[in-house]
């Protein structure tokens, strides 16, 4: 393979549960519309981040909160909760939308943080989700969004493994905002580097047999067990398609 494949946690989450389900995404371009709710769900979440990053950057905010007073509400409520996200936006050791990159094989992993602190002693990944908290916080720990988005920092800064941090902060009302944070260590680094490099050794062979031999990706051994896919596709001889904005917005292989 001679080609730079460019991937970011939305990649690494589907070939991880369902190699088959990532060909047909992405290889094959096959994917679901949206329904109108999920559509109108992502451009709020949309807004938001966008309401944020303006906020960083010092630009006008009154506009996007006059139009949507459920925006207001939510940003009041984050900043209340958050001293360290209020305070001194636009400072030079903060940035909304930094994104990093890391070379590894065939492939350019990316990242792009809704907003990072970066203190002479630590550095803090904050990440908003515009929906509710979810129940089980393991699940979330071993998402790879979680585990890139600190596995590329490491990787790209001198800071040493257990001051890096991400905590993703959950704005939707009724609720409050609540926090879930992730501290890192040089365990969880070598367990991620060695998870992400079977990944991508795996991804390399799938590629290479699909494409010089029209061979499908395919399932995963315990794939009975752990695919949420799985028994559809089985009772219906077809693979279940996600929705259209379940897919990163770049995919690397057209």
């Amino acid at each position: 393979m001679s080609n730079i494949y460019r991937l970011a946690q939305g990649h690494l989450n589907l070939l991880e549960t369902c190699p088959p389900r990532f060909q047909k995404v992405y290889l094959e371009q096959l994917n679901t519309p949206a329904d109108p709710g999920q559509l109108q769900r992502q451009e709020w979440g949309s807004q938001f981040h966008l309401l944020l990053q303006q906020r960083e950057l010092g630009l006008p905010i009154t506009s996007l909160l006059r139009e949507n007073e459920q925006l207001e509400h939510c940003l009041t409520a984050l900043l209340k909760a958050a001293p360290a996200i209020a305070q001194n936006p636009g400072e030079a050791n903060r940035e909304a939308e930094h994104c990093r990159s890391l070379t590894v094989g065939n492939y350019l992993l990316t990242v792009i943080y809704d907003l990072i602190l970066l203190e002479s002693d630590r550095a803090v990944i904050f990440d908003w989700k515009t929906y509710l908290k979810p129940i089980d916080a393991d699940k979330l720990a071993k998402n790879w969004q979680t585990r890139l988005y600190l596995y590329v920092l490491a990787e790209t800064s001198a800071y040493p493994l257990d001051s890096l941090s991400m905590t993703y902060w959950f704005v939707q009302l009724p609720r409050s905002p609540e926090q879930i944070t992730f501290n890192y260590n040089r365990k969880l680094h070598q367990r991620t580097g060695r998870d992400l490099r079977r990944l991508l050794k795996d991804l390399d062979l799938y590629l290479s047999a699909y494409q010089n031999d029209l061979v499908d990706f395919p399932h995963r051994p315990d794939c009975q067990l752990h695919c949420p896919y799985y028994l559809r596709q089985e009772r219906s001889g077809q693979i279940d398609l996600p929705s259209i904005e379940d897919i990163p917005e770049i995919n690397p292989f057209v």
